[in-house]
């Protein structure tokens, strides 16, 4: 199968880079100095915006507090982390003003992280703290394809997380899921699932970039 679009927006954990490690590590040891069941944080932490896990599962702490913390610890932390096969030969082939990155990280997280394994950084790199409202909002997609001066409609976003699909779809793009930490049952509201970017083949054609997949998965 195959998608034309003008622009591709990519999340960013997940999807180009293996972080999975690192935010497990780095959650559990958050809920253990807390008291919080850690189980309680992983059923509603992928995908979402920190700050909003931390209100959920915390009410009683100071979220500001609490996520100035995990940020720094969440940046400083980038043992284990690596990109995925095959995403900066994807990203080097695309034109500059044809892909973005919206992530529900904060800006100093994924910048630490693309720096560390080496991936190119977006002109246009939406982050947690540019958004008022985070996935499973539209606005983080909206906000990206906006940046690129594209309609969301014209746009094909890559996502790990079903509050990553939700935003997208909300924003009006296509979606395409990646099941590299999520199942592809939990991605049935994308497009199709896809394995992994190296699964992609794209393509500048006339009308645009042209978006193949293999390997796919049926959600």
């Amino acid at each position: 199968m195959a998608l034309l679009c003008d622009a591709i927006i990519f999340d960013l954990d997940g999807v180009l880079v293996d972080s999975d490690a690192v935010i497990t590590r780095r959650w559990k040891r958050w809920a253990e100095e807390r008291g919080i069941p850690f189980e309680e944080v992983e059923a509603v932490q992928t995908g979402r915006p920190a700050i909003e896990v931390i209100e959920e599962v915390a009410p009683h702490l100071d979220p500001e507090a609490e996520i100035d913390r995990l940020g720094d610890e969440m940046a400083a932390d980038t043992e284990g982390v690596e990109a995925f096969d095959g995403a900066k030969a994807l990203l080097d082939r695309l034109p500059e003003d044809r892909w973005a990155i919206a992530t529900s990280g904060r800006h100093r997280t994924a910048t630490a992280r693309m720096t560390h394994v080496g991936l190119p950084e977006p002109e246009v790199f939406v982050t947690a703290d540019d958004v008022e409202q985070g996935k499973p909002a539209p606005e983080p997609y909206q906000q990206a394809a906006t940046g690129l001066g594209i309609d969301p409609g014209r746009c094909v976003v890559l996502e790990d997380a079903p509050a990553g699909v939700a935003s997208a779809r909300r924003a009006g793009a296509s979606v395409l899921g990646v099941s590299t930490s999520t199942s592809p049952n939990a991605l049935a509201a994308a497009t199709a699932v896809i394995p992994h970017v190296e699964a992609l083949d794209v393509r500048a054609e006339e009308a645009g970039l042209r978006v193949d997949w293999q390997h796919e998965e049926q959600a």
